[in-house]
């Protein structure tokens, strides 16, 4: 087995583990024109507006598909809303029960929590508004219910701690896993399915996945060490990835997430 990597003596990288109770409400939305989106933003913007477990949101517009194993719809905006501890009652009532906009499709609501060593971010996070190459990407993952543990471990041991040392080379902007604990709303018409949200800013000129990066970011530290390719290779037999997406950031009011977690194993 090969030596794992753990980056996280570097002070200015803050890890959120699940005992941080983050907890993050993702909305994936179908909004058609600019007075939609301006809705959308508005109130992302207004993020406050739920009290003070709240840390902030962030809204991204659809751009591109990386990749994409099924022939639905592309939505046009996804929204992540950052908590702490828990969810408030006026959070999934203004977001996720109430009437939207007449022409803004609501397509799937859930919580997300943080993957155990995998959810990353600099402490002093304010947005890619400094790096116009960098895109989001969103990674819409289905872990196959055998593998689950499997494939939280191999994240935990390998895909993280390589995420941390790329975000610390300010490679990547972030990089936030997170795993679905509770859909609260599906459209009958949206006929996939996924129970992971990976998050990362990065530059997608020339990219081709995460596997190369990570393998390469490993093995800086690690250069005797077996081969790793096996090990990312290998998560194609725990999980498909339906829809992969690069997006546009329009509202990046989420610095305070980079203030929570910790930096100690």
């Amino acid at each position: 087995m090969a030596e794992t990597i753990d980056p996280f003596y570097q002070s200015h990288l803050a890890r959120v583990e699940p005992d941080d109770r983050l907890m993050v409400l993702a909305r994936t939305i179908q909004a058609p024109d600019s007075r939609a989106e301006t809705a959308l933003k508005d109130g992302a913007l207004n993020w406050a507006r739920f009290g003070e477990t709240c840390l902030g949101q962030a809204l991204y517009r659809h751009r591109t598909v990386f990749q994409n194993t099924s022939e639905a719809p592309v939505w046009s905006h996804v929204e992540l809303s950052y908590f702490r501890n828990f969810v408030p009652a006026d959070a999934v009532l203004d977001l996720v029960v109430r009437p939207q906009l007449a022409e803004t499709g609501l397509l799937r609501a859930e919580i997300l929590l943080t993957t155990p060593s995998s959810f990353v971010l600099p402490r002093d996070w304010q947005g890619s508004a400094d790096r116009p190459e960098r895109q989001v990407s969103l990674e819409f993952i289905k872990v196959h219910s055998p593998y689950l543990g499997e494939y939280r471990n191999v994240m935990r041991d390998f895909c993280g701690p390589a995420a941390a040392k790329l975000v610390e080379a300010k490679q990547f902007g972030t990089f936030r896993s997170m795993e679905t604990s509770a859909v609260l709303y599906h459209d009958p018409e949206l006929k996939i399915d996924w129970n992971q949200i990976h998050l990362c800013e990065l530059d997608a000129n020339g990219f081709d996945g995460f596997g190369p990066l990570f393998e390469a970011a490993l093995r800086e530290d690690s250069p005797d060490s077996t081969d790793l390719s096996g090990t990312f290779a290998g998560l194609d037999r725990m999980r498909t990835v339906p829809r992969w997406t690069f997006n546009d950031p329009i509202v990046e009011a989420d610095a305070a997430v980079g203030r929570e977690g910790g930096t100690e194993p």
